[in-house]
C-alpha cells in the first residue's frame, strides 16, 4: 500500500520508519518552546532538520541521514537527545527506542484471535457492560449491557471505526477528539513491528482513506500504552454517565470493563439501563440486543461496516 502521506503501512519499511517518526514529531514542536526565535518565513510549522541536530549535538548531515533512512544504527545516546529535543513522553522515548532497534525478520503465521470459553460466561455473570476485544479494535464478544450501553459494541463491530465513521459514535462521547485521539495511538503502538499484520493493513488502509480525522492522527505518530481511563458518555435514554474503563489480558485477547463510581448518579443511571435491559419471559431483550455474551465468539475479521462519514 502507497503511502505518500504518512497514513499508511505499507512501505512503513524498517529503515525508514524512524525516519518517519522524527519528521512527524519535529513538526510539533514549537521553536519558541526550545527557546529558539518562532518569526521569519519558515517552511515547517515545527523544527528544522539543522535546528534539532543543533539542540541534539550532532551534525545536521548525520540528522538528515537518520530522517532518509540512510543510518540504521543511532547510538542510545543520539537517541536520548533527541527525544529530549522533540520533548518525547516515556512512552514516545521507548517507542523511538524501539524504532531504532527494530530489525527486518521474516513474516509470521497470524492465528485467529479466539475468545475463550470461560470469558463468555463471565460476560454473562458481569452486572457492568463489558466486552472482548482483539488487537485491532474488533469486538469479538460482549454482554446484553454493553450492547445496551452503546449499540456499536455488538460483535463483528470494529471499535476504531465505528468511532471515526459513525456520526452517532460522535454524539455518544463527550470528548470526541480526546477519544478519537488516544484510539488511534493506542493502535500505533500496537502495531509495532507488525506492519505486515493483513488486518492492521486492512484497517489502516480503510480508515485513511475514509476519515481526514484518521489521517491526521496518523501523520502526527503519537503513541499511547493500552491503558484503562474515565469517560463520560451522552446515553440516549438514561442521560450522562461516568464511567472508568479497565482492559485486561485474556490469552491473546483484551477484556473491557466500564464501571461508575459505587452509589454515583451514574450508578443509579447504569442500573436502571440494567434493569430495561434485563431479559424478556420469551428469552428475548428489550430492545432487541440479544445476549450476545453467549453466543459463539466472531472471528475478527468482520464483514464490512456501513460507512457513515
Amino acid at each position: 500500500m502507497r503511502d505518500e502521506g504518512g497514513t499508511g503501512t505499507g512501505d512503513e519499511d524498517f529503515g525508514n520508519r524512524l525516519g518517519r517518526y522524527l519528521r512527524a514529531r519535529r513538526d510539533l514542536v514549537p521553536p519558541a518552546q526550545v527557546g529558539l526565535p518562532s518569526g521569519g518565513r519558515r517552511r515547517v510549522p515545527g523544527l528544522r532538520c539543522e535546528e534539532v541536530a543543533l539542540l541534539a549535538g550532532i551534525s545536521p548531515d548525520y540528522y538528515l541521514r537518520l530522517e532518509r533512512g540512510r543510518d540504521r544504527n543511532p547510538s542510545p545516546q543520539v537517541l536520548e537527545a533527541l527525544a529530549r529535543v522533540l520533548q518525547l513522553d516515556d512512552v514516545e522515548r521507548t517507542y523511538l527506542l524501539g524504532l531504532a532497534s527494530a530489525r527486518p525478520r521474516a513474516p509470521r503465521r497470524k492465528r485467529p484471535e479466539h475468545v475463550p470459553a470461560r470469558a463468555h460466561q463471565l460476560l454473562a455473570h458481569l452486572s457492568v457492560p463489558a466486552f472482548v476485544e482483539g488487537r485491532a479494535f474488533d469486538v469479538l464478544a460482549s454482554n446484553a449491557l454493553a450492547v445496551a450501553l452503546n449499540p456499536r459494541l455488538r460483535p463483528g463491530r470494529n471499535r476504531l471505526r465505528s468511532l471515526l465513521l459513525d456520526p452517532e459514535e460522535r454524539a455518544f462521547h463527550e470528548d470526541w477528539e480526546k477519544a478519537t485521539a488516544q484510539a488511534v495511538a493506542v493502535l500505533r503502538s500496537t502495531i509495532g513491528d507488525d506492519i505486515d499484520d493483513p488486518r492492521f493493513v486492512e484497517l489502516v488502509g480503510e480508515l485513511a482513506l475514509a476519515s481526514g480525522r484518521f489521517r491526521t492522527l496518523w501523520a502526527r505518530h503519537d503513541v499511547r500504552l493500552l491503558d484503562g481511563g474515565t469517560t463520560t458518555v451522552h446515553h440516549p435514554v438514561v442521560g450522562d454517565l461516568r464511567l472508568h474503563r479497565d482492559k485486561l489480558p485474556l490469552d491473546d485477547v483484551l477484556l473491557v470493563v466500564y464501571y461508575p463510581d459505587r452509589g454515583s448518579e451514574s450508578d443509579e443511571k447504569l442500573r436502571l439501563l440494567a434493569s430495561l435491559t434485563e431479559p424478556e419471559p420469551d428469552g428475548g431483550t428489550p430492545g432487541g440486543a440479544g445476549d450476545d455474551a453467549r453466543q459463539p465468539g466472531p472471528r475478527a475479521r468482520s464483514a464490512p461496516e456501513d460507512r457513515r462519514s
